[in-house]
């Protein structure tokens, strides 16, 4: 074999380690993104739990101060405002246009869904 012969075999095992090594390197980015899946997934299904094993901080017919933290689309169909009081998830319908992410609302608990961890509320105005 000659010089030329000896360089070709040596370039293609070069690009051969190459190849490996960024195989090498996908699939372990890989394996870290699964695994912050999967423990982004266990906090929140610790979350769940844990509120549905403690009593709701909030009481039917009273009425609550939270912060607005998103707006979504409820399953009555209608845009509602969600906040938390005490970490409890508080969906509250009858909000006008002019509230935004961020304001300070006052909303009147009315019901809870079936495990209670949530509750239904209706806007009562702004703080």
């Amino acid at each position: 074999m000659d010089v030329v012969g000896i360089e070709q075999v040596g370039l293609e095992q070069v690009e051969l380690i190459a190849v490996a090594v960024g195989a090498a390197v996908l699939l372990l980015a890989l394996v870290v993104l699964w695994r912050r899946r999967s423990a982004g997934r266990r906090k929140s299904k610790h979350a769940h739990e844990s509120a549905q094993e403690r009593a709701p901080p909030v009481e039917l017919g009273e009425t609550y101060e939270f912060g607005v933290t998103e707006f979504a689309d409820h399953h009555s169909g209608k845009r509602v405002a969600v906040g938390k009081v005490e970490g409890f998830v508080v969906f509250a319908e009858d909000v006008p246009g002019r509230v935004s992410e961020g304001d300070v609302i006052r909303a009147r608990v009315l019901s809870f869904n079936r495990g209670k961890t949530s509750a239904d509320a209706s806007f009562v105005g702004s703080a």
